[in-house]
Parts: structure tokens; C-alpha cells; sequence
């Protein structure tokens, strides 16, 4: 009988070491599927961007610069996504810079403000933006929670044998922290 004291004591750890990896586990699973949000907002916004330069073209030919830097820009957000969360935040910061400057453009477009077709463009990427800023929340505060907790007494102790480690944020630069102004009255 005297073996069960030791015994129990074993189960007690092992049980509670298990409890520890599942909720690490949970964890890392909520960034991986907010990242996965982040994502799809992300292709949406990659997807609704050559309609829109396609359908401001014919209007701003002396204008090209700035769609060529909305394409390279486009062009590099979607390949950023291979070098990391940060990089990815970076390339998207850029591309959300380019399409300010491209929607700041076409306010000097009479016909292109009344453009029933390049409105809606620039109402779906508004609200892809807003899609896109809540994602990014929703991630952040995924990755508070996970990274608090590898890094608090009894995780920590664990985590890092497990093969967890802290996760970046999807940072927004400042000056990209808003959502594309878009006015188009017909003023």
C-alpha cells in the first residue's frame, strides 16, 4: 500500500502537466486561426485591388506612377506573408499608404468620383479595411493571451521544453493605423 502514495503523486504531476500543454495548446491554436482571419481579409483586400486599378486606368493616364506603386505594393503584400507577421504587417502597412495616395488622386477625378463602378470598389475596400482592423485586434489580443501565458509561472517552466514560443504582433505604423478616407461627394 505503500506504493500508492508516490504513485498518486506521479498521476497528480503528470495530470497536471498534461492540463498545462492542452491550454498551451488552445492557445496557439486561437493565434494560428486569428492569423488565418487576418488572412482572408488580407486576400480579399489583394483580390479587390487590380478591379479597382483596372477601373480607374482609362481616367488617370498621366497618373501612372501612382498605380504602378499601388501594384508593386500589392505585389509585395502578397509575398510578404512567407517572411513573417512583422514583415507582413510592414508590406501591408505600405500597400494601405499607396491606396491613400491613389484614392487622394482620384478626388481630383470628377468622372471618376460619379463612377458607379469605381465607387463600389472603393466602398468594398473601405469596409475590407475595417474587416482587416478588427482582425488585427482580435489577433493582438489572441497573442497577449498567448504570450502571457508562456511567460507566467507555472507555463513558463514548460513551455519552452514543449517547443511554445512568443508570437509577434501584427503592428499597424501609426500613420497606417486608420482606415482610407474616402470622400466622394460630388462637390
Amino acid at each position: 500500500m505503500e506504493w500508492l502514495i508516490p504513485l498518486g503523486v506521479v498521476v497528480v504531476i503528470v495530470l497536471f502537466v498534461v492540463g498545462l500543454y492542452n491550454g498551451l495548446v488552445n492557445r496557439r491554436n486561437r493565434v494560428d486561426e486569428a492569423l488565418a482571419q487576418i488572412e482572408v481579409q488580407l486576400k480579399r483586400r489583394w483580390d479587390l485591388i487590380p478591379n479597382l486599378v483596372n477601373a480607374v486606368k482609362g481616367y488617370m493616364g498621366f497618373e501612372q506612377k501612382v498605380l504602378t506603386d499601388v501594384t508593386e505594393a500589392r505585389a509585395a503584400a502578397v509575398s510578404a506573408g512567407a517572411q513573417g507577421v512583422a514583415a507582413q504587417a510592414q508590406a501591408e502597412n505600405m500597400l494601405t499608404s499607396t491606396l491613400r495616395s491613389l484614392f487622394a488622386v482620384v478626388e481630383n477625378y470628377p468622372e471618376l468620383k460619379a463612377n458607379q463602378n469605381v465607387l463600389e470598389l472603393q466602398e468594398q475596400l473601405t469596409t475590407t479595411e475595417n474587416q482587416i482592423s478588427f482582425s488585427r485586434q482580435h489577433y493582438n489580443a489572441t497573442v497577449l493571451d498567448y504570450n502571457t501565458s508562456i511567460q507566467t509561472i507555472p507555463n513558463a517552466f514548460f513551455a519552452g521544453m514543449f517547443g511554445f514560443s512568443k508570437r509577434d504582433f501584427f503592428d499597424a505604423e501609426p500613420e497606417a493605423a486608420g482606415v482610407p478616407k474616402v470622400d466622394l461627394s460630388l462637390s
